[in-house]
């Protein structure tokens, strides 16, 4: 059996000093949650008008990184688009399902739980409230 050749220094040297590099892209997808909430509207902020959210439906406020739901009887919820595996906005919504771009996670827009890893927390639920039609989401909403 032939004899394997042993690693050069030079080998060993780029192995090493690589290591360090490659936990920085770990460091970037956690822990959950961590900034979630620092990402959410710290005041009340004025999202646009009730009849924007269709009952049974939800809408995105990218600008703001909330999303609003509507139930059938017309009750508001609404929560951070921060996702809670990485902390990157979500841009997507489909019908009630939001999917963060980073890495694939999905969500859903009336519950907030997670709906496809990686993600395992659900979203930060925000207060929300309708103030002559207008929707105001944020702390003392």
């Amino acid at each position: 059996m032939p004899a394997r050749p042993s690693a050069s220094r030079r080998t060993v040297l780029r192995g090493v000093a690589a290591a360090p590099v490659a936990g920085l892209g770990l460091a970037a997808c956690s822990p959950e949650g961590n900034s979630a909430k620092a990402a959410a509207p710290t005041a009340p902020v004025e999202l646009g008008a009730v009849s924007e959210v269709a009952k049974g439906g939800a809408r995105l406020y990218r600008e703001h990184n909330v999303v609003v739901s509507r139930d059938e009887k017309g009750t508001l919820k609404a929560y951070s688009t921060i996702c809670t595996h990485a902390s990157c906005p979500i841009s997507k919504l489909e019908g009630t399902r939001l999917t963060c771009f980073c890495h694939g996670s999905e969500f859903d827009a009336t519950t907030g739980e997670v709906l496809a890893p990686p993600a395992t927390v659900p979203l930060t639920e925000l207060e929300v409230r309708s103030d002559n039609g207008r929707i105001v989401a944020g702390p003392e909403a």
